[in-house]
C-alpha cells in the first residue's frame, strides 16, 4: 500500500500554511508587541479610572485608547498567528503585574513633607486617587484582559481559516464584538458592583462596549493598511490550520 499522500492533501498544504512556527526572525514583531503593552498599560494606569461625560454619554476614559490594543491584537494574529499573539497576551499579562505592583510599593513610601501642590497640601492623596486601584478592581482587570484577548485571537484565527483568508473585515469585527463583550461582562461587575450603582454600572459597560466596538469600525481601513504591509514585508500570512487553542503555552 502506498504512503504518498493523496493530491487533495497535497492541495490543502499548498493552501493553507501549517500551524507550526518555524523558527523566524520578523522585523516588525518585536516592535508591535511593545506598541501593545505600551498602549495596555497607559489605558490602565493613566485614563482607567476617570468617568467622563460628553454629550450626556457616560464612559470610561480608558476607553478612548484602550480598543488600540484589540487592533494590535488582530494585527498580531492575522499576521503571524495564534501562537505568537498568545506570546504578547502574555507578555501585556506580565507588564500590568510588575506595574501593579510598582504602583503599589510607590504609593506605600512615605511622602515628604516638602512634597506639596500649589495650595500647600501634600501631593499623596492626588496619586492614591489616580494609581491607587483596589486589588479588586487590579484583580478584575487583569482577568477580564486576558480572557477577553484569548478569546479575541482565538476567534479572529478561526474565522481566517473559515473565510480562507477572505473578509478580513469581518474577522476584526467579529472577534472585538467577542473578546470585548467578554472583557466587559468580566469586569466591569466583578470590579465596581456594589461601590457603583447597578445602574451606573449597566451604563459604563454597554456604552463603553459600544465605543470600543466603534473604534475597531472605524479603524477597519487603518487595519487593512497596516496588515497588507505587514504580509509583505514579513512574507508571512500565517493560518492556524490544526492549532492548539490553549489559553496557557504547552497545555
Amino acid at each position: 500500500m502506498s504512503n504518498l499522500p493523496h493530491p487533495s492533501e497535497l492541495n490543502a498544504a499548498k493552501e493553507l500554511p501549517h500551524a507550526a512556527h518555524p523558527p523566524r526572525h520578523y522585523r516588525y514583531y518585536d516592535l508591535i508587541m511593545v506598541a501593545f503593552v505600551t498602549v495596555l498599560i497607559c489605558s490602565e494606569f493613566i485614563s482607567a479610572s476617570k468617568i467622563a461625560t460628553v454629550g450626556g454619554f457616560t464612559f470610561g476614559a480608558g476607553v478612548i485608547f484602550f480598543p488600540l490594543s484589540y487592533l494590535f491584537g488582530d494585527i498580531l494574529t492575522e499576521v503571524y498567528g495564534y501562537e505568537r499573539s498568545r506570546k504578547v497576551i502574555w507578555a501585556g499579562f506580565g507588564s500590568l503585574i510588575f506595574a501593579t505592583i510598582m504602583a503599589w510599593f510607590v504609593l506605600m513610601l512615605p511622602p515628604s513633607a516638602a512634597w506639596l501642590n500649589a495650595s500647600g497640601q501634600s501631593n499623596q492623596p492626588a496619586w492614591e486617587a489616580v494609581f491607587g486601584n483596589s486589588w479588586r478592581i487590579v484583580g478584575a482587570s487583569l482577568l477580564a484582559f486576558v480572557v477577553g484577548e484569548w478569546v479575541n485571537s482565538v476567534v479572529l484565527a478561526k474565522m481566517k481559516v473559515m473565510t480562507n483568508g477572505k473578509h478580513l473585515w469581518a474577522r476584526t469585527i467579529g472577534s472585538t464584538i467577542a473578546g470585548e463583550a467578554v472583557d466587559s461582562i468580566i469586569f466591569y461587575p466583578l470590579a465596581f458592583l456594589g461601590i457603583w450603582s447597578p445602574a451606573l454600572v449597566v451604563t459604563v459597560m454597554i456604552s463603553n462596549y459600544l465605543l470600543k466596538v466603534a473604534t475597531e469600525v472605524v479603524l477597519t481601513p487603518m487595519t487593512y493598511l497596516v496588515v497588507n504591509w505587514l504580509k509583505k514585508a514579513e512574507n508571512e500570512d500565517f493560518y492556524d490550520v490544526g492549532t492548539d487553542f490553549s489559553l496557557l503555552p504547552g497545555a
